[in-house]
C-alpha cells in the first residue's frame, strides 16, 4: 500500500536536501484549480465493473497512474461505496493529479478510517490551499502518528501556523524536528523561509544563514540564501554563493538566471512568499527525496500536491515529468513539461524533454524539426544542442550529429571536466561515420578532461578508444591496459568485458578470449556483437559447433547489415585458419603478473 512506501521513503529524510537539487540530470494551468489539466490520452472503459477494476489494478501495477485513474472512475461508478475500491481509487487520483476526484474519495476514507495518514494529509492540503489554517492543522494531527507522518505533518503544520500570522508557534513547531545534521539543515531551512515571509529578516537571516553553511551544494538552499541576501542589500554575498554553486554544477539554469539578474542590477523575488508556497515546498522536497530513491508513486503524489499548493513550481514539474518519463507516460510528461512558463529559466530544459519524448514516442522527424526550431532561437543552447546530438546518434546520423556536438563544443570556450561528453559523443559520432583519427582525437581529449575521479564514467571513454585501437589491430598493449582497468571500473558492463575478451582475441589469446566473452554474453546474451565475437573465438578453440550456434543466435537478434553478411559467410565457411593474431607478443602487464 501507498502508505507502508511512503514511511520507508520518508525514513530516509536524510537524503531529501540532496534530493531538493534536483532539476536539471534536470502541471497545470497558472490559476490555481483542483481540476487536473486536460492529456489528450483515451483510455477505452470496459464494459463491466469487474473489468474496469481488472484494468485499473493493471494499470496502477504499471505505474501508468492517468489509465488506473480513469479505469478506478469508472469502476466507482458501479461501486461508489467498496472500501478497497475507494482507497485504491484514492491513491490513483492523487498520483495523477485529479484532486477534486482524490479529496472526495478521502472524505469517504476519513469516515471509516479517521486517523489513515494519507487521507488527512490530503485534506490538510486541501485546507492550506483555501488558507483555512486551523482546519489544515486538526487535519495534520490526526493523521495518525509515525516518524514519517511526524515530520510531514510538522512541516505542513508550521506553515498552516505561519499562515495564521503566530511566527512564535511556526518557529516552535519546526524546531520539533531534531536528529542527524541534515535534519537540522532541513528545519533551519524552513524556519528561516518562514521567518523571512512574516517579516523577520535577523532571524531568516541566522536560519537561512546556518543552513547554508551547513549545505551549500544544495539548489534550493543556495537560492534561497542568495534571494535573501540580496534582499538584504549584500548582493555580493548573493553573487559569491551562486557563483560557488556554479563551479559545483556548471551552467545550472536557475543559477545562471540569478547571477544575470544580480550583475543587472535587478531585484529579486523571495523563494517563498506565500504559506501555500512554502507548504509546496516541504511537498516538493519530500516528491524529489521519493523521485531520487526511485519510489514512483508516492514522489508523483507529494508532487502533485505540491503543484495545487504552487502551479507555479517549475521544479516540481520539471521532477513530475522526469519521473513520467522514467515510466514511459511520454504524452503525460509533455503535457507537464508544455506547462513551464516562457520565462521560466527551465523553460529551455522543458522543451528539451518535450522533444526526447516526442522520440520516445517514435515521433523522431518531430522531435528533430522540434530541437532545430529550438536551437535556432537560442544558438547558444548546449543543452538543446547535445540533445539533437544524441537523437541523431540513436537513429545512426552519425556524421549529422557530429556536426552537431561541434556546435555545442563551439560554445564552451576553454573544454573543462564538464565537457568531457562531448568530446566523447562526437567521437563517437566520427567514429560510426569513419572519420577514424577525428574520433581518436577526441576520445583523447575526453580522457584528459575525465580524471580517474569521475570513476565509472572515464570507464567508458577507456573502452570505447580501446576496444577501437583492438579492432584496428592498433596500439594492442596499450588498449590492453586500458580495457583492464575499464573492466575494474565497470565489472558488470557487457559490453566493456566484451572488450577485453575481444582483446585477448586479438592477441591470439583464444582461451581467455572465450572465458571473458562468455561472461559478456551472461551479461548482455542479447547483443549480436557479442554473441558474434564469442562464436569466432568458440571456433578458434575448437568448439566449432558452438561457435555456429553462436553465429546463428547474433544473425537472429538483428545485427548491422554489414555485420550481417559477415556473420553469414561464418555460418557457411568457419573462420580460416591462417589469420594470425593482432600482436606477436603477451602486452608488458600480463607479462609480470599484472
Amino acid at each position: 500500500m501507498i502508505r507502508s512506501s511512503a514511511r520507508r521513503r520518508l525514513a530516509a529524510i536524510a537524503s531529501l536536501l540532496v534530493a531538493c537539487a534536483v532539476a536539471v540530470p534536470l502541471p497545470v494551468a497558472a490559476a490555481r484549480s483542483a481540476e487536473k489539466p486536460t492529456v489528450a490520452v483515451e483510455f477505452p472503459e470496459a464494459d463491466s465493473l469487474e473489468g474496469n477494476y481488472l484494468a485499473a489494478i493493471v494499470a496502477g501495477s504499471a505505474r501508468d497512474t492517468g489509465a488506473a485513474a480513469v479505469y478506478f472512475r469508472e469502476a466507482l461508478r458501479d461501486d461508489p461505496r467498496n472500501p478497497e475500491l475507494v482507497e485504491r481509487a484514492f491513491v490513483a487520483f492523487l498520483a495523477d493529479g485529479d484532486m477534486r476526484e482524490a479529496f472526495r474519495a478521502a472524505q469517504q476514507i476519513i469516515k471509516r478510517e479517521p486517523n489513515n495518514g494519507l487521507a488527512r494529509l490530503a485534506l490538510g492540503v486541501k485546507a492550506l490551499e483555501a488558507k483555512q489554517y486551523a482546519t489544515a492543522r486538526r487535519e495534520l494531527v490526526r493523521g495518525g502518528r509515525g516518524y514519517a507522518n511526524d515530520i510531514t505533518a510538522t512541516l505542513l503544520t508550521a506553515w498552516a501556523w505561519a499562515g495564521s500570522g503566530n511566527l512564535k508557534r511556526a518557529l516552535e513547531t519546526v524546531d520539533r524536528l531534531k536528529g542527524e545534521s541534515s535534519y537540522n539543515v532541513f528545519r533551519d531551512y524552513h524556519a528561516g523561509l518562514i521567518a523571512a515571509m512574516r517579516g523577520n529578516p535577523k532571524e531568516a537571516e541566522r536560519r537561512l544563514g546556518a543552513s547554508y553553511n551547513a549545505e551549500r551544494t544544495t539548489l534550493r538552499v543556495v537560492d534561497a540564501y542568495g534571494r535573501l541576501e540580496a534582499a538584504q542589500g549584500r548582493k555580493d554575498n548573493a553573487i559569491a554563493a551562486y557563483e560557488a554553486f556554479e563551479k559545483l554544477m556548471p551552467r545550472h539554469p536557475v543559477v545562471r538566471a540569478a547571477l544575470k539578474d544580480l550583475k543587472a542590477g535587478k531585484d529579486m523575488k523571495p523563494l517563498v512568499v506565500t504559506p501555500q508556497q512554502g507548504a509546496a515546498e516541504v511537498l516538493y522536497g519530500l516528491g524529489a527525496a521519493g523521485n531520487s530513491q526511485g519510489d514512483e508513486v508516492a514522489a508523483m503524489i507529494y508532487l502533485r500536491l505540491a503543484l495545487f499548493l504552487n502551479p507555479d513550481h517549475d521544479l516540481a514539474k520539471i521532477t513530475l515529468g522526469d519521473i513520467l518519463e522514467r515510466l514511459k507516460q511520454y504524452e503525460q510528461a509533455i503535457e507537464v513539461y508544455k506547462s513551464l512558463p516562457s520565462d521560466s529559466p527551465l523553460k529551455a530544459h522543458g522543451e528539451v524533454q518535450i522533444a526526447l519524448s516526442l522520440d520516445a514516442l517514435d515521433k523522431t522527424d518531430e522531435a528533430i524539426a522540434y530541437l532545430q526550431a529550438d536551437v535556432a532561437r537560442n544558438p547558444g543552447d548546449i543543452e538543446g544542442l547535445t540533445a539533437l546530438g544524441s537523437i541523431l546518434q540513436k537513429r545512426k546520423r552519425f556524421a549529422e550529429s557530429a556536426e552537431v556536438y561541434s556546435k555545442a563544443i563551439a560554445q564552451i570556450g576553454t573544454p573543462e571536466l564538464a565537457n568531457w561528453p562531448l568530446f566523447y559523443s562526437r567521437g563517437i559520432g566520427y567514429e560510426r561515420s569513419k572519420q577514424w583519427p577525428k574520433a581518436e582525437a577526441d576520445f583523447k581529449k575526453a580522457l584528459e578532461l575525465a580524471p580517474e575521479s569521475i570513476g565509472r564514467d572515464r570507464a567508458l571513454i577507456l573502452n570505447y578508444l580501446a576496444y577501437s585501437w583492438v579492432d584496428q589491430g592498433l596500439n594492442i598493449d596499450e588498449a590492453f591496459q586500458m580495457l583492464r582497468r575499464a573492466v575494474e571500473l565497470r565489472p558488470r558492463d557487457g559490453y566493456i568485458v566484451d572488450s577485453l575478451g575481444w582483446a585477448y582475441y586479438r592477441l591470439g589469446r583464444y582461451d581467455d578470449a572465450v572465458r571473458e566473452l562468455e561472461k559478456a554474453v551472461d551479461l548482455r546474451p542479447a547483443d549480436p556483437t557479442i554473441n558474434d565475437h564469442l562464436g569466432d573465438a568458440y571456433w578458434k578453440v575448437g568448439r566449432k559447433l558452438e561457435a555456429k550456434f553462436q553465429w546463428n543466435h547474433a544473425r537472429d537478434l538483428d545485427p548491422e547489415p554489414e555485420d550481417l553478411v559477415k556473420i553469414k559467410k561464418k555460418i557457411e565457411q568457419g573462420l580460416p585458419d591462417n589469420d594470425k593474431p593482432a600482436a606477436a607478443e603477451v602486452p608488458k602487464t600480463e607479462k609480470n603478473g599484472g
